[in-house]
């Protein structure tokens, strides 16, 4: 076979050569997984039966974590040298407005006060929604003719409530301030979330505490596994109304434009891997760091094809997380991030 190059005696272009060992390939390596690049969720409730972790069945090697037990599973994740969690609040009992949410004494602040007293320099953010809170699992308040402070005739019933909302949104980001959360990370796609957080956080003297908004959150199919994690699935329809649809590109950038102007400190695109296109325009329009939730069904996805011998969970679960870096983001949102330091260090 005659190639191009022929006539010069020798192939010019063999990009192969920087391919050769291992130590070529490292030094070529364009994107590069670090255990500074990691966030790692964590779920927690008041108690257990046993006092220990409460296994998440479909969601393999995670728990529900008692307060007891939190600020040790804080410290285990220090240890390894991840920078951040980011904390889920299972409460004791649940309401039509997510009282639990706001109180001082709740879930979430109290388990920041907790963490922060053991591991001071581990970052904690704190999930804001009111999903895990309400009795009808949405992340807001819902319009209902029994709800007579809230109700609006003009809306359909059922609608979550925008405005009535974040009034909520800010109550509780400021109970979480003050419990010390380093960052505040709206997720529930409201409209204004991240003004009205900023302006109640730097009203209370916490103009320091970073907000992460979940700026292109979709409707995902991927979420199935969280719901049993966080107890939170939606006792009637689906967060649709609130939520992206998952065929649209140009309105996460609409999305995102919004939150920058309100004054948000992180992006965040949320689920990764199916929306890997919507991170790299994130990267190629702002120049905020970006986040992404590698999310439960994608954490799952592999641990059960892992387990029937389908694939390798290792090189799958790394190759996907390389995958979210390379496409723009700064920092990744993980149920994998504790094994991956371990993988990341064997090599």
């Amino acid at each position: 076979m005659d190639h191009p190059q022929a006539a010069a005696g020798h192939l010019v272009n063999r990009p192969r050569r920087l391919r050769l060992n291992a130590g070529i390939r490292k030094l070529v390596c364009e994107n590069a997984l670090s255990p500074n690049d990691l966030i790692y969720p964590l779920f927690v409730r008041h108690a257990t039966s046993d006092g220990g972790p409460r296994p998440i069945v479909s969601m393999p090697g995670q728990s529900q974590w008692p307060l007891a037990r939190i600020a040790d599973e804080a410290q285990s994740v220090h240890d390894l040298g991840i920078p951040a969690v980011i904390l889920f609040g299972i409460p004791d009992a649940k309401d039509s407005c997510g009282t639990e949410n706001y109180s001082p004494d709740g879930i979430v602040p109290t388990a920041i006060r907790m963490i922060k007293q053991a591991v001071p320099d581990l970052v904690v953010m704190s999930d804001m929604c009111f999903c895990e809170y309400t009795d009808h699992g949405h992340c807001g308040i819902i319009n209902r003719p029994d709800d007579a402070t809230h109700y609006d005739p003009a809306m359909p019933e059922g609608y979550l409530l925008n405005d009535p909302t974040l009034d909520l949104l800010a109550k509780a980001s400021v109970a979480h301030a003050e419990a010390g959360a380093d960052v505040i990370a709206p997720s529930g796609m409201i409209d204004g979330m991240v003004t009205v957080i900023r302006q109640a956080l730097d009203g209370a003297g916490f103009d320091q505490t970073s907000i992460m908004s979940y700026a292109a959150k979709y409707s995902s199919g991927f979420y199935g596994p969280f719901r049993d994690a966080a107890e939170s699935p939606p006792s009637f329809g689906d967060r649709s109304q609130y939520q992206m649809d998952m065929g649209n590109r140009r309105e996460a950038l609409k999305e995102m434009a919004l939150d920058v102007e309100q004054g948000a400190d992180v992006l965040m695109v949320k689920p990764a891997l199916a929306y890997l296109d919507i991170i790299s325009d994130a990267r190629a329009n702002f120049d905020l760091p970006i986040a992404a939730y590698q999310v439960s069904g994608e954490y799952s996805m592999l641990h059960a094809a892992a387990e029937r011998d389908w694939l390798d969970l290792k090189r799958t679960a790394i190759e996907s997380l390389t995958a979210i870096k390379r496409a723009g983001a700064d920092m990744i949102l993980t149920y994998f991030a504790k094994d991956a330091v371990g993988w990341l260090a064997s090599g």
